[in-house]
C-alpha cells in the first residue's frame, strides 16, 4: 500500500465481499483485521478480490516471515534508489527550468532526456497504481500525482517536440519539466521516510512468540518424548531442566526450583516453585528440575494471550491515519473534477482549447500534493531528529499525535522507577556483640560472604556481590545447609552461623537485640528486605538490600505533575513495598500485586474516565499494558519486545524524558497541524486562481509557470516551518 487511500480501497474492497461482516486495514502495520463467514466466502476469494486492485494479502504472516521480510527488505532498497536515482535528475531540471530555460541552447531537450528516466522508471508505480485503481472506479494520491505530472510531461514534451502549435496561435509554448520531475522526487523522498518509521515497527510479535521453546519433554507411562510444542496436550507432564523455558501454563508435580517470572511480574527477585506451585509459559527455570502438569496451552496461556494482545493493539486503526483516509477520501476526487470543470468552464465561456488547456493543467500543477506530502514527514524528521539527539526514540506519527494529549502517565516500578536489581543498602553491625566476643568485623563479613556464596537465591548474590567489592575473602565452608523459606546454616572455624529471615532466628531460638529489632522494622517500612546473620545465640548483623530508586525518579514525577499530567504506578510488588515507593517519589496513586492483564485493564478504566494514558515500562510482562495504552513508552535498557511495543523508546532510562518526549510531541503535532493548514490553505486559494476565477473581474489568469512556482514555495514553506522544531528546548 502506497499511502492512506490504498486502505480505504483495500477496506472497502474487502467490506463489499459477500459473507464479510467488517474489514479494518492499518496502514502502518500493513494488515489487515477481517470478521467474516467462512460458509459464505474463504480466504482465496478475499486473495483475489484483493489482488484485483494491485494488492497481495497473505493469511498467515507467521509462516511466510522469512520471505515477507525478504521482499520488503528488497521492495525498500529499490524506493531508496529510485528517489536516490529522481533527485539526482530533478536537481538539474529544477535549475535549467528555473535560471537557464532561455539562455542554455537545447535547455528543453536536456530536461526532457532527464526527466524520462524519473517519469518511466522512478515514478512508474504512480502511473501503475493509478491506472488500476481507475479500473475499479477508485482514485488515491498517486491518482492525482500521476495525473498532473502525467499531463504536465506530456504538454512539455509535446510542446518540444513541436513547439509551432501555440506559436502560431500567439502563445509561448511552456514547459513544466522542472515541476513533474521534482513533484516525483519529493514524493518518493516522503516515501522512503515514512518507510524507515513504519519497519520499526516490525517483529514484537516474533519476539513473543520467541519465548516459547520449539519442543517439549513429555513423560507418558514412564517414557521420555520429545514433541513440538504445537502438540502438547491438556494434562501432560512435562519435564524442565535447569535453563530451560516454561513452554505452558501449568503446575509443579515434582522438584523445586527458582523461576525468573521477570517477563510476567517485572520484579527481578526469582520466586520458589515447589510441588502445586503455578508456573507460566515465557518464564525461565533457573537451577533446579521440574514436572510440571500442562493446565493450558498454545494460545490459552498467560504468554498466548500477551501475543493476542499485542496483535491487536497493533492492528487497531491509528486516528492520524483515520484523518488521512478522509483526506484522500475527499481532495483528490474534488481537485479532479475541479480540473475538468475548468476546462469545460473555459470551453462554453469561448476561451478556446489552449486556453482551456492550460487552465487545466494550471489546476492540477498547483494542486499537487506536494505540500500536503511534505507536511507531515518533514515535521516528523526534524521532530524526531531532535528528539534523538537527546536520546528520545519516536516510532511513528500515530505517537506524536496521542503524545499530544497525554494527561495521566503509568509507571512500571522495577526498572523504570527503580534500577531493577536487588542491592545492599545497609549493614547494621550489634557492637555489643563486637565487643563482647573476640571477632574481627572482617570476619564476620567473611563468614556471611562464605555462607551466601554457595545459595542460589537472588537476594545471597546481591550479598556476594556487595562483599566481593569491598575484596572480602571467603572461608572454607562445611556443612552448608538451604532451610527451605528461612535461609541457611554454615559451619566455620567448628562454629555453626545462620543467614536468613526472622522466621529461621525464631525456630532456632536466636536472640534479636532490641535495638536491632527496632532498626530492622524502620528497614522494612522502606521497602527493604531484612536479613539477619548470627551465631546460635545472637543476631551479630543485621543487612537490609531493596530494588533501589533511580536518583531522577523523584524529580521526573514532580516535573510530570507540575505539567498537570497524572502520575500513577504500578507493580507486582508487595503493598507495603509499592506504598513506600510511591511516597519515596511522591506518586498518590499506586496499585499493588498487579499482573499483566491487570496492568491493561487498569489503563482501560482510565480511558474510559477519558484519560489520554502513557505508559512507562522496561520488561515483557510490560508489553501488553504499552500496546493497550494510548502511547508506550519503554526504557531501552529493558527487553526488545517492551521496545518493539512501544510508539516512544528512551534511550537513557532516565524518567525526565518522559515529559521531555510529551513537550517534543506537543511541538511536532503542533507543526504538522500548521503544515496540513498551510498546504490546504495553499490550495483553496490557488486552485480557485489556476482555474481563472478573477479573470471576469480583472482579467488576471494564473501563468502555469507562476503556478509551478507557487507548488515549490508552497514546499519550501512547510519545510522551513519543520525545521523550527530544531530550536525547541527539551
Amino acid at each position: 500500500m502506497s499511502c492512506a487511500a490504498c486502505a480505504v480501497s483495500v477496506e472497502s474492497m474487502l467490506g463489499a465481499q459477500a459473507g464479510v461482516a467488517r474489514a479494518a486495514v492499518n496502514y502502518a502495520g500493513k494488515s489487515v483485521l477481517v470478521e467474516y463467514d467462512p460458509q459464505q466466502i474463504a480466504f482465496p476469494q478475499m486473495q483475489k478480490a484483493i489482488h484485483d486492485i494491485g494488492y497481495e494479502i497473505i493469511a498467515d504472516p507467521e509462516a511466510e516471515r522469512e520471505e515477507i521480510e525478504k521482499r520488503e527488505a528488497a521492495a525498500y532498497k529499490l524506493l531508496k534508489t529510485k528517489a536516490t536515482v529522481a533527485i539526482a535528475l530533478a536537481l538539474p531540471v529544477m535549475i535549467i527550468g528555473m535560471f537557464f530555460h532561455h539562455t542554455l541552447p537545447g535547455a528543453n531537450w536536456i530536461m526532457l532526456a532527464l526527466t524520462i528516466p524519473i517519469m518511466l522508471w522512478s515514478g512508474a508505480s504512480f502511473f501503475k497504481n493509478a491506472v488500476k485503481q481507475a479500473r475499479h472506479g477508485s482514485s488515491n494520491m498517486d491518482t492525482l500525482v500521476a495525473l498532473s505530472t502525467g499531463i504536465a510531461f506530456i504538454f512539455s514534451a509535446f510542446n518540444t517536440v513541436y513547439p509551432q502549435f501555440f506559436l502560431k496561435r500567439g502563445l509561448e509554448p511552456h514547459v513544466y519539466f522542472e515541476a513533474a520531475a521534482v513533484i516525483i522526487a519529493l514524493i518518493l523522498l516522503g516515501k522512503v521516510l515514512e518507510e524507515g518509521a513504519k519497519s520499526r515497527t516490525s517483529g514484537a510479535i516474533k519476539k513473543l512468540m520467541g519465548l516459547q521453546p520449539k519442543t517439549v519433554r513429555v513423560f507418558k507411562n514412564g517414557v521420555e518424548t520429545e514433541i513440538a510444542i504445537e502438540e502438547v496436550q491438556l494434562g501432560d507432564e512435562i519435564g524442565i531442566r535447569p535453563g530451560e523455558k516454561i513452554p505452558v501454563d501449568g503446575a509443579v508435580v515434582n522438584g523445586s526450583s527458582y523461576i525468573d517470572e521477570s517477563m510476567i511480574t517485572g520484579e527481578p527477585v526469582a520466586v520458589l516453585k515447589e510441588s502445586g506451585a503455578k508456573v507460566f509459559a515465557g518464564t525461565i527455570n533457573q537451577k533446579g528440575s521440574l514436572r510440571i502438569t500442562a493446565e493450558k496451552v498454545g494460545r490459552e496461556t498467560m504468554l498466548g494471550n500477551i501475543i493476542r494482545m499485542v496483535r491487536e493493539a497493533q492492528g487497531s486503526k491509528a486516528p492520524i491515519q483515520k484523518l488521512a483516509d478522509k483526506i484522500s477520501a475527499v481532495f483528490v476526487p474534488v481537485v479532479l473534477v475541479i480540473a475538468v470543470l475548468t476546462f469545460a468552464v473555459w470551453m462554453i465561456a469561448g476561451g478556446g482549447f489552449s486556453h482551456a488547456m492550460m487552465a487545466m493543467i494550471t489546476v492540477l500543477i498547483i494542486a499537487c500534493p506536494c505540500a500536503l506530502g511534505l507536511a507531515t514527514p518533514t515535521a516528523l524528521m526534524v521532530g524526531i531528529g531532535r528528539g534523538a539527539e537527546h536520546g528520545i526514540l519516536i516510532k511513528d506519527a500515530e505517537a506524536l499525535e496521542r503524545a499530544f494529549k497525554i494527561n495521566a502517565v503509568i509507571l512500571d516500578k522495577t526498572g523504570t522507577i527503580t534500577n531493577g536489581k536487588p542491592e545492599v543498602t545497609d549493614i547494621v553491625w550489634n557492637e555489643k556483640f563486637l565487643k563482647n566476643n573476640s571477632y574481627e568485623k572482617d570476619f564476620l563479613k567473611s563468614v556471611i560472604l562464605s555462607a551466601e556464596s554457595p545459595s542460589e537465591h537472588p537476594l545471597a548474590e546481591a550479598v556476594v556481590r556487595f562483599f566481593k567489592k569491598e575484596n572480602i575473602a571467603a572461608l572454607e565452608a562445611e556443612n552448608f545447609e538451604s532451610i527451605t523459606g528461612q535461609g541457611i546454616s554454615v559451619t566455620l572455624k567448628n562454629e555453626k552461623f545462620f543467614i536468613g529471615n526472622s522466621a529461621l532466628l525464631k525456630s532456632q531460638n536466636i536472640t534479636i537485640p532490641n535495638e536491632l529489632l527496632k532498626t530492622a522494622q524502620q528497614l522494612s517500612q522502606s521497602a527493604k528486605t531484612v536479613v539477619y546473620a548470627a551465631n546460635t545465640r545472637e543476631v551479630f548483623a543485621i543487612i537490609a538490600i531493596a530494588d533501589t530508586i533511580k536518583e531522577t525518579s523523584a524529580e521526573a514525577v514532580r516535573d510530570l505533575l507540575k505539567s498537570g499530567v497524572e502520575v500513577h504506578m504500578l507493580t507486582g510488588d508487595n503493598e507495603e513495598t509499592a506504598r513506600a515507593v510511591s511516597e519515596q517519589v511522591g506518586i498518590k496513586h499506586f496499585k499493588a500485586g498487579v499482573m499483566p492483564q491487570d496492568k491493561a485493564d487498569y489503563i482501560r478504566e482510565l480511558q474510559k474516565r477519558g484519560k489520554v494514558v502513557a505508559m512507562a515500562g522496561d520488561g515483557i510482562n510490560d508489553s501488553q499494558a504499552l500496546a493497550v495504552a494510548d502511547v508506550g513508552i519503554a526504557m531501552a535498557r529493558g527487553t526488545d519486545i517492551a521496545m518493539d511495543v512501544a510508539a516512544i523508546t528512551l534511550m537513557q532510562s532516565d524518567l525526565r524524558h518522559v515529559a521531555s518526549a510529551i513537550r517534543l510531541s506537543k511541538a511536532t503535532v503542533r507543526t504538522i497541524r500548521q503544515n496540513l493548514f498551510w498546504a490546504f490553505i495553499y490550495n483553496v486559494i490557488g486552485i480557485p486562481l489556476a482555474a481563472g476565477i478573477l479573470y471576469p473581474v480583472n482579467g488576471f489568469l494564473l501563468n502555469p509557470m507562476i503556478a509551478g512556482a507557487a507548488m515549490a514555495l508552497s514546499s519550501v514553506s512547510v519545510v522551513a516551518n519543520s525545521l523550527r522544531l530544531k530550536s525547541i528546548k527539551l
